[in-house]
């Protein structure tokens, strides 16, 4: 029996798709051995987020690159590197921050297309794998080190990074697979996807910075692996979306089930984000390559990479 009324169906469409030019045939890289096996992809989109003139930038996880998309849908390879770029965001400053699998937290300068290592280990220890990342009004960074981590082995964390005062944070390190994230407005409640586990945690943001009663905000059930990027929407609505569901769920501040945008190809719906002041959501879905899009009737909410210097 369900807990709740049907969600409300909200039915995808394909925006734009990777080109064929930038499509790598007949592959199988490095990082498929270990999260697609015995697969061969031309790219595994991750990470869209808008910048102010309209861009939608985009990951390629497998080979290290980093796409910026006009509104009108026109493909620019932006830079190429030795790295699993995953989660992505476009800081107040208009710089690109990055989560890479490989290297850590890093910062790119969309005008020239040069790369930064920001954070790359915690007390000489080398990150997990981290996975996704978002900002809060202050500028500080919250990114998750999913790594290899799940139900066998819950060891994945959460971090908050403080640029100003150069200062890392260990908020979490009992995750079941940590992955998309993102703050309530109030910024008093960090939410995370825990993809193995199926689940969405609510991480209480202490006073003195610490996390304290953590616990589960909403368990999910099926697909073909778990929740991953999430976005806010203006009335503090959470939109998850569910790789190997081929949806994304849109959740109220309660945590009630009002909204399931299904995908109109792939299985794979990695990664959400709403065009700036738009009511618009677009998601990522890497089974293949395509970008969709959805009218969902409320608007997004996206002030930690838009807010001015």
């Amino acid at each position: 029996m369900s807990l709740y009324p049907p969600p409300q169906i909200i039915e995808a469409e394909v925006w734009t798709t990777l080109p064929e030019e930038f499509r790598i045939k007949d592959t199988s890289p490095e990082w498929a051995s270990a999260n697609k096996p015995g697969r061969k992809i031309d790219s595994f989109l991750e990470g869209p987020s808008f910048d102010r003139e309209g861009n939608l930038w985009v990951t390629d996880i497998p080979y290290g690159r980093i796409f910026r998309i006009s509104p009108e849908g026109h493909w620019t390879l932006v830079t190429q590197y030795d790295g699993w770029p995953n989660g992505l965001k476009i800081h107040r400053d208009g710089s690109v921050w990055i989560a890479d699998y490989k290297k850590g937290i890093l910062r790119l300068d969309p005008s020239t297309g040069v790369l930064q290592a920001i954070v790359t280990h915690r007390h000489s220890e080398h990150f997990r794998g981290c996975n996704d990342l978002v900002f809060d009004s202050q500028g500080r960074l919250y990114f998750t080190d999913q790594g290899q981590s799940g139900m066998h082995m819950p060891n994945g964390r959460v971090y908050r990074y403080d640029p100003q005062k150069d200062r890392l944070d260990l908020l979490l390190d009992t995750g079941q697979s940590p992955n998309g994230l993102v703050l309530n407005e109030h910024e008093d409640t960090l939410y995370v996807a825990m993809t193995r586990g199926n689940s969405l945690w609510r991480l209480p943001l202490m006073a003195d910075g610490s996390v304290s009663k953590v616990g589960v905000f909403v368990q999910l059930s099926g697909g073909l692996s778990g929740p991953d990027g999430m976005a806010l929407d203006q009335k503090g609505g959470l939109w998850v979306a569910h790789a190997g569901n081929g949806c994304v769920w849109g959740f109220s501040r309660m945590g009630e089930p009002e909204w399931r945008v299904r995908s109109s190809t792939g299985l794979t719906t990695t990664n959400v984000a709403f065009g700036y002041g738009s009511h618009s959501l677009f998601i990522t879905e890497s089974d293949t390559g395509n970008i969709l899009k959805a009218e969902t009737g409320v608007l997004g909410r996206d002030m930690y990479s838009h807010a001015e210097p």
